[in-house]
C-alpha cells in the first residue's frame, strides 16, 4: 500500500526558509550537532548529529524510496548535481522537461512529470521500491493535502522565529485538516514531530 509523507525542518512561526532563502543556519543546525557521521553522497553536505537525531534521521531515511519536489527547490539547488545527498532517486514536478540539464546528466535518477502531483505520486510509486514516498514541503505537500494524497506529517521543529519566508503549507484549502496518533522526539535544537493525516 502506498504511503506518501511530507516533512521538513520548520521555524516556530512555520517556514521552511526565511525571507529571500534566508535562515537555513538555523532550520539545518540539528544536521550539524553531533559526532554521529551519517552517510552523505555530497562531501560538501555532511552530516554530523547527536545520537538521538542520528537514529531518528536513520529510521526516518530508511523508510524512504523516493522524493517529489517541485521545479522550484530544482532549479534553486541545481538538481544537487544528479544526486540527492540521501541517494534516493527524484521525481519533479514541472511544467517544462529540462532537457539541457537531463543531457548534462546522463544515467541521474530523475524523472520529470509534467501533468500534475498525482501522475508525479503515480510515477513515484514505480521508483519507491515499495517504500514511502517523501513530498516536499511547500505548494506540492499542499496539494497533496487537499486532495487527500497525504497520509503522514513529519516536523523537525527548529527553535527559532524566522518572521516570513516559505510556509510549509501554503494558502491550504478544504481545512480544517485534523491529524492524529502524535509522535515526540527531543533532539539537539530540534523536536521531531510525526503526525498521521486522518482521511475521511
Amino acid at each position: 500500500m502506498r504511503k506518501v509523507i511530507t516533512g521538513a525542518s520548520m521555524s516556530v512561526d512555520g517556514y521552511i526558509a526565511g525571507p529571500e532563502e534566508s535562515g537555513f543556519e538555523h532550520l539545518f543546525a540539528w544536521y550539524s550537532a553531533g559526532d554521529h557521521e551519517f552517510p552523505s553522497t555530497h562531501p560538501e553536505i555532511p552530516f554530523r548529529l547527536t545520537e538521538v537525531d542520528y537514529q531518528h534521521l536513520r529510521e526516518h531515511v530508511g523508510s524512504l524510496g523516493v522524493f517529489v519536489v517541485g521545479r522550484r527547490l530544482f532549479d534553486l539547488i541545481d538538481g544537487w548535481g544528479g544526486i540527492h545527498p540521501l541517494d534516493r532517486p527524484i521525481v519533479v514536478v514541472t511544467h517544462t522537461i529540462p532537457r539541457e540539464w537531463i543531457d548534462e546528466h546522463p544515467g541521474a535518477p530523475f524523472t520529470f512529470v509534467t501533468d500534475g502531483v498525482e501522475s508525479a505520486l503515480e510515477q513515484a510509486s514505480k521508483v519507491a521500491g515499495g517504500k514511502a514516498i517523501a513530498v516536499n514541503a511547500g505548494t506540492i505537500a499542499r496539494q497533496c493535502l487537499e486532495a487527500g494524497l497525504l497520509d503522514e506529517i513529519h516536523i523537525d521543529l527548529i527553535p527559532v522565529v524566522l518572521g516570513g519566508g516559505t510556509p510549509f503549507f501554503d494558502h491550504v484549502g478544504a481545512g480544517p485538516h485534523l491529524l492524529d496518533d502524535p509522535t515526540v522526539v527531543l533532539g539537539e535544537r530540534v523536536t521531531h514531530l510525526r503526525y498521521r493525516v486522518r482521511n475521511s
